[in-house]
């Protein structure tokens, strides 16, 4: 019995030690620098976004963006010999640091595979941030006007969501991949967007719901403030976290469904380029050119873990439940602190 007494008790201490440790380091700053302080902690955030800018960074500029004309010697249309037998890549593992001329091989009428993949990319990029935004604006807004007025106002802004959110996202974005898609990546993104907002808005509501209550809004409604300026002024920086954490989840997904509508010949379509298309347009290629199906089949997942471990660590920054256990270093820094107090 006092054994279990004694470890409960040690785990308090520990507790009680790291919520010391944590307020030292904190002391001082706004609760803006304290997120921005855990988000630039979390190594899977970090490592995640550089190798996400490094992926758009050489989709954009290999390619081009724009009418920017691109580095890359190959366009993702243009057709040639084909240099090695069956295409196959001129870069390879036994000679690392030799690219060739087709680094990731040549489909059988000669075209570039590298210079599809990235072409690939920068149009699944270009989707996966235009539905980000639309579901961002759509999702805040109604969530925010749901959860401030409450009411019939709520009523029926959340029947109108519970119709979406009955809909099958699949068929729906098939019918409107077929409707808007083709070789327009943007506005297939706008209206996938439409349709993926529901989470979001729910979540906002919440958070507005809470918030409404609180004495800062009272204070603004009788200082004489407009709903308008309330909502998007006072309330909205309070409810941040929620919807930039769920954003980014919402974009990894947006990836991965328009890879999947592309796939099933209802999202991007030739002449227009994406990782999906080219998995689509490859896979009879899967046995005997398995190089042009695992490229774009290869930057569809490292995009969307990519997108996933940002939001983790955004997720574990704007909650402030989320604990950290502290370093040796850390353990002995605080010990120093306070036995410089003591003194």
């Amino acid at each position: 019995m006092s054994t279990n007494n004694d470890k409960q008790n040690a785990l308090a201490l520990d507790e009680v030690g790291d919520n010391a440790i944590e307020s030292k380091e904190t002391e001082g700053l706004s609760q803006g620098k304290i997120v921005l302080r855990k988000f630039l902690r979390h190594k899977g955030a970090m490592i995640s976004i550089v190798v996400l800018v490094l992926v758009a960074i050489f989709a954009f500029s290999a390619q081009g963006f724009a009418g920017i004309p691109g580095w890359w010697k190959f366009s993702h249309t243009a057709s040639g010999p084909v240099v090695n037998p069956g295409g196959a890549p001129t870069w390879s593992f036994a000679n690392f640091f030799s690219l060739g001329d087709h680094p990731f091989g040549q489909d059988e009428i000669g075209r570039d595979n590298f210079a599809r993949v990235m072409k690939g990319t920068q149009i699944s990029l270009v989707v996966m941030f235009i539905i980000g935004i639309v579901c961002l604006i759509i999702g805040t807004v109604i969530g925010a006007v749901a959860g401030y007025y409450r009411g019939w106002v709520d009523s029926v802004l959340m029947r109108i969501t519970d119709g979406f959110v009955i809909l099958p996202v699949i068929v729906v974005g098939s019918i409107l991949g077929v409707l808007v898609g083709g070789a327009n990546g943007p506005l297939l993104g706008v209206a996938l967007g439409c349709i993926l907002w529901v989470g979001l808005a729910r979540l906002v509501r919440g958070d507005f719901m809470s918030l409404r209550e609180r004495e800062f809004v009272d204070s603004a409604r009788v200082a004489g403030a407009s709903d308008f300026r309330i909502m998007f002024k006072h309330m909205l920086p309070n409810a941040m976290g929620v919807i930039i954490v769920n954003t980014t989840l919402i974009m990894s997904q947006a990836i991965v469904l328009e890879a999947s509508l592309s796939y099933l010949g209802f999202g991007i379509k030739p002449p227009g380029i994406s990782l999906g298309q080219l998995i689509s347009e490859y896979q009879t290629s899967f046995a005997t050119r398995p190089w042009l199906f695992w490229w774009p089949g290869l930057f569809i997942i490292v995009i969307a873990l990519c997108v996933n471990f940002i939001g983790d660590g955004l997720r574990d920054a704007f909650d402030p439940r989320m604990k950290t256990i502290p370093s040796w270093r850390k353990m002995k820094k605080a010990e120093r602190m306070a036995q410089k107090e003591a003194k």
